[in-house]
């Protein structure tokens, strides 16, 4: 099992640099190619969920992404450090949207519109969080791991 390990300051310009890396460990662990785009945009909106909440929380640590491959599968942590992000773990979560949201209100729908399209994009999707932060976990098939010459 080899694992690629990214550490982030949780800064927008920087979920391109995630994307493009997840999807070169994608390929090389075997990820059929028609998924790669896919595993692109989830990381994406991973990764920009993450960062969000960094920036809207003021937390200062880095975003974490640990990319791993094993026999069968590829799998993606994205992990934050964002305090109180258990609220917005499901989409749809909250009862009622009020007319005119806050900033924080908007930025958590906007945390809520990231999972629904994880949710759409991967089928083996796992979503977990507590005080400390949340990590979302995400995987997809290897069909053939790739070897460098």
């Amino acid at each position: 099992m080899a694992t690629v390990e990214l550490r982030f300051s949780a800064l927008p310009e920087h979920v391109r640099t995630a994307r493009l890396v997840a999807a070169a460990v994608a390929r090389r662990a075997g990820v059929d190619e028609a998924v790669l785009d896919e595993v692109r945009l989830a990381v994406g909106e991973a990764c920009t969920r993450a960062v969000g909440l960094h920036m809207s929380n003021g937390v200062d640590s880095p975003v974490r992404v640990a990319l791993i491959e094993d026999e069968k599968k590829f799998s993606i942590e994205v992990g934050d450090e964002s305090p109180g992000t258990v609220g917005a773990l499901v989409p749809g979560a909250r009862d009622e949207i009020p007319e005119a949201p806050s900033e924080d209100e908007e930025a958590e729908a906007d945390s809520e519109m990231g999972l629904a399209v994880i949710s759409g994009l991967v089928d083996d999707v796992e979503i977990t969080a507590d005080e400390k932060g949340g990590i979302i976990r995400m995987s997809w098939p290897a069909t053939s791991v790739a070897t460098l010459p």
